[in-house]
């Protein structure tokens, strides 16, 4: 157990941190799903912004690394683009 303040208050703040990635990375996960299962290329063209935007921000925040984040962007626009 810590014996510093800073290191309890450290502690304190990786724990909130830590639930808070949890939360985007599978709000994230379960949006790029929701992505992928679509077959309406209208729909999925609306949609894919708004999963490009949740990619970024984590990204953005080193929850997900650059390049995956990148590759995941690829994927789901070639996806897309194919539907149309």
């Amino acid at each position: 157990m810590a014996h510093h303040k800073s290191a309890l208050k450290r502690i304190r703040q990786d724990a909130k941190i830590r639930l808070r990635n949890r939360y985007y990375k599978k709000s994230t996960r379960t949006a790029i799903a929701k992505l992928r299962e679509m077959t309406d290329s209208k729909e999925a063209a609306t949609f894919l912004p708004k999963v490009i935007s949740m990619i970024d921000r984590l990204a953005k925040k080193n929850t997900w690394h650059k390049n995956k984040a990148s590759n995941l962007k690829s994927k789901l626009t070639k996806q897309v683009s194919a539907l149309a």
